[in-house]
């Protein structure tokens, strides 16, 4: 436990009954703000222009076309080895 938070519950053990309700009801009211507030789901658009172009230093037309070279590549030299 922090020392912050064991300084509030020994200054908390000090006060009234009364008083102590009063904070009991204060960090509910805390608990249900934080629980209640709506949760704010990104969205991607809103990602949009937030990477350099190009990301990884190739153009995403060249790197399609790459990849399915060498998919191609790959599947000719599984299928018909190397001949």
């Amino acid at each position: 436990m922090s020392p912050l938070v064991e300084k509030i519950l020994s200054e908390i053990e000090q006060l009234t009954s009364e008083e102590q309700l009063m904070v009991m009801g204060h960090l509910v009211e805390q608990m249900k703000k934080n629980i209640t507030k709506p949760q704010i789901k990104a969205k991607w658009s809103d990602l949009k222009g937030m990477a350099p172009y190009p990301l990884a230093s190739e153009d995403a037309q060249q790197w399609v076309s790459r990849t399915r070279r060498e998919g191609n590549e790959h599947r000719e030299h599984f299928l018909w080895g190397d001949e």
